[in-house]
């Protein structure tokens, strides 16, 4: 119950724009993950970025179980097994960039499509987190289990071969 596990992995790839440029992002998001595409809409209206509320100006994918696991290994290879410490929240959490798409294995440049870069997101857990989210006896996970950003860098050092700098 004390090892940590990665809970899922939220790919984003925010395009600012909708229109065939969004379109192409989720079928570049589709064909790495293999999993289907969730738009994601402004929350409020940008005149100098000519973005209006409620418009779809990106997309994600949340992967768990063995495609996030598979997924991140994949990603942590891009980024050469290098992460900063800052990129490890209190919580556990880790999030870090990748800037081009065609870095993934089997994906090539398109000039007609262009270059798109993602954020990943991971979450990091130990078993039991779920008691914080059931509807019955919803009860707050004990301070002793929480996990930490020491505890997410160990992990992540130790099954991932990562190098914290």
């Amino acid at each position: 119950m004390r090892t940590p596990v990665v809970e899922k992995v939220v790919v984003h790839m925010g395009v600012g724009e909708s229109g065939q440029h969004l379109v192409d992002a989720e079928g570049i998001l589709s064909n790495i993950t293999g999993q289907s595409v969730v738009r994601t809409y402004a929350k409020r209206t940008l005149p100098a970025f000519g973005i209006k509320k409620n418009e779809p100006i990106g997309c994600k994918v949340t992967l768990r179980s063995d495609r996030a696991e598979e997924f991140l290994r994949k990603s942590i290879e891009i980024v050469e097994s290098k992460l900063e410490s800052s990129q490890f929240d209190k919580n556990g959490n880790v999030a870090f960039g990748i800037e081009e798409h065609t870095d993934f294995p089997g994906m090539r440049y398109d000039p007609n499509i262009g270059i798109f870069g993602m954020d990943i997101n991971v979450v990091v857990n130990r078993p039991g987190y779920r008691i914080s989210k059931r509807r019955i006896a919803m009860r707050k996970v004990p301070s002793s289990h929480k996990i930490t950003k020491e505890d997410t860098i160990a992990f992540f050092k130790d099954k991932y071969s990562v190098e914290v700098i």
